[in-house]
């Protein structure tokens, strides 16, 4: 029988930070070396902020690790507040497609929960930009709502997969999708955390699979 497609969307972080006026705008920046050099620029960020933190990284680590003059870095993001927002827009702009590619699989509300976490758990992993734009979300550098509140989107999208799971007799009789989306929320940025500390990651799908298999365990019906 085919599974019903899940219809679940990453809801859009609210926050009042730009990366600036003119990044990724005008004809200039539209050529393929200059979205080149941004990509570079981020993630070079992105690997110093997660390795140093904000307090520990500025502009000219940015520059030099990335071998460019911090005029260059500053023709592209012209603070590092603008870098900073970059880098978590670009950590959340991973999500929405990594849902719909997921959910082009078909399948059920309960195995789309699964395939996602488990991807998410490789994607934190292996990329720099969504490693330190976790680590920024966790620091919270910058004034109070220029950065997204971290975790409610993942909480909201994870509620409509377990509502929809509850719908198709998948879920357990008796768990609240609300609960079981915060549980689940708080288990696997838990597990991020505790791996990113503790082994920079190298064990965090083992640990994520570990942790995984104890709550579906409680979850599926």
């Amino acid at each position: 029988m085919t599974e019903k497609k899940s219809r679940a969307s990453f809801p859009a972080p609210e926050h009042k930070g730009s990366a600036g006026p003119g990044v990724g705008r005008g004809p200039e920046l539209q050529q393929e070396r200059a979205v080149q050099t941004r990509l570079q620029i981020l993630d070079a960020a992105a690997e110093l902020f997660d390795r140093n933190g904000y307090a520990g990284t500025s502009v000219k680590n940015v520059a030099d690790h990335v071998g460019m003059t911090k005029g260059a870095v500053y023709f592209h993001y012209p603070t590092k507040e603008a870098l900073t927002i970059a880098v978590v827009e670009a950590h959340y702009n991973r999500w929405p497609v990594l849902l719909e590619a997921v959910q082009a699989k078909g399948l059920g509300p309960m195995d789309t929960l699964v395939e996602l976490l488990d991807q998410t758990a490789t994607t934190f992993r292996d990329d720099v930009v969504v490693q330190g734009g976790a680590r920024l979300q966790m620091e919270q550098p910058l004034p109070e709502g220029v950065l997204p509140e971290p975790y409610v989107g993942w909480i909201s999208l994870l509620e409509q997969l377990l509502t929809e799971a509850e719908e198709a007799g998948e879920l357990r009789a008796g768990v609240s999708p609300s609960a079981a989306a915060h549980t689940l929320v708080s288990t696997f940025f838990g597990t991020q955390h505790i791996a990113a500390r503790l082994n920079h990651r190298s064990d965090l799908t083992k640990r994520w699979v570990e942790a995984r298999d104890l709550l579906f365990y409680a979850l599926r019906a």
